[in-house]
């Protein structure tokens, strides 16, 4: 299999149409190529090529901020001399004196195929940005490591954040160029955009299903995004994070494990089984004990569930992330009806509505959880729809079948 950004440096019909043009780039610290190399310092060693500019998402273009919500500032590459802005600082909409930078924007981000991911929200922006400039936009293609699989509900009319730029489906099953594909026609945009797709790619195939696992190495596309396993995870795990509950940060193992202090898991997985058993297939639930060194619950004992999806008994198709911790708030909520689940603090720049609203695209989750008559079929009713609507609209727009 070859990605987009080694297509691009190995072919150099690929490249004639940036000769003599002002070409940017758009990365983070997962933006290497087959071997591991930064694909800016790829680039600059190519030669051939007027690189002047480059941008970093969220956690910076070479991952420099650990935590999550922590703003990088722009500086200057000291080794390639070109200046490198930030779309998570002072500005996470590009200005007009950014775009004055470039003729061409190349994008090469790692995503890990959920709507609530950052580098969406800074596509849509670029996209958008680059259609009313008049500047072209090459996205290099990348495997979506949560492959093909749809889950979730679409984002509600209204509820669009940084977390939310556009109706997705919560796990979305699109690679980044199928994703620019279809930001661009679902926002009408007059836009140059050129898709340097991958070459032998499969998301169908195992044991991957989605990443290569034995072509690619795994970069940390977000300092949190450990591995396989949380990527796959991280549709519904991500709910966690509008919750009092932590969600492993600050363990080696963030958005794998979920849990809190003083909780039974026993009881509560007894109540998930009873409630909707085959929510919690597809992987191995494993009851746990983790202690943050830092974020919630720090220094305190948590009990808690950690989610296996690298061995032998994963089940791509049946694995519903979503579903399952959903499952896993409403057993909660049932069996500790006081308990203070939802968290209210300001959340990627928002002050006013709660994270688990911004995190779902609407209230009808947390209103699900909190509803003592509401049953595991009212969700349904609920998902499925939007699952089935996101299906057809995404049809046209996949680049690998």
């Amino acid at each position: 299999m070859r990605l987009g950004i080694d297509r691009l440096l190995a072919e150099g019909n690929l490249r004639r149409p940036l000769t003599g043009r002002r070409v940017a780039l758009l990365a983070h610290a997962a933006a290497v190529n087959s071997v591991g190399r930064h694909s800016l310092d790829a680039l600059m060693a190519l030669g051939g090529l007027q690189l002047t500019a480059a941008f970093g998402p969220q956690h910076g273009m070479r991952g420099d901020k650990q935590d999550n919500m922590v703003e990088s500032g722009d500086y200057m590459d000291p080794l390639h001399g070109i200046p490198v802005f930030s779309l998570y600082g002072e500005v996470r909409y590009p200005t007009a004196a950014m775009l004055a930078q470039f003729d061409v924007l190349l994008v090469d981000l790692q995503d890990i195929g959920t709507r609530i991911y950052t580098y969406v929200t800074t596509l849509a922006y670029m996209l958008e940005a680059c259609a009313a400039a008049g500047k072209t936009v090459w996205i290099l293609d990348r495997p979506n490591p949560a492959g093909r699989p749809l889950e979730g509900s679409l984002l509600e009319p209204g509820w669009e954040s940084f977390v939310g730029a556009a109706p997705l489906l919560m796990r979305h099953g699109l690679t980044f160029a199928e994703l620019a594909r279809w930001l661009v026609a679902e926002r009408r945009l007059d836009l140059d955009l050129e898709l340097i797709r991958m070459q032998g790619y499969n998301p169908a195939a195992g044991p991957g299903f989605g990443w290569p696992r034995d072509e690619l190495p795994w970069v940390n596309p977000s300092p949190n995004a450990s591995s396989l396993n949380m990527a796959r995870c991280f549709p519904g795990t991500v709910l966690i994070e509008g919750s009092t509950l932590s969600e492993g940060r600050g363990t080696s193992t963030p958005l794998e494990v979920v849990g809190a202090p003083d909780l039974d898991i026993c009881r509560l997985l007894r109540r998930m089984e009873t409630l909707q058993a085959d929510w919690m297939q597809g992987c191995i639930l494993r009851c746990c004990a983790f202690e943050p060194v830092f974020h919630k619950h720090q220094g305190q004992l948590c009990h808690g569930l950690q989610v296996h999806t690298d061995t032998r008994h994963y089940q791509h198709e049946r694995f519903r992330p979503y579903r399952l911790v959903t499952l896993f708030l409403k057993a909660l909520r049932l069996e500790y009806p006081t308990y203070p689940i939802w968290r209210s603090f300001p959340y990627e720049y928002e002050t006013e509505r709660l994270a688990i609203d911004l995190l779902t695209g609407g209230p009808f989750l947390r209103q699900w959880v909190d509803d003592p008559a509401a049953t595991p079929a009212d969700l349904e009713a609920r998902l499925i729809p939007d699952e089935q609507a996101w299906q057809a609209q995404r049809r046209d727009h996949l680049l690998y079948r």
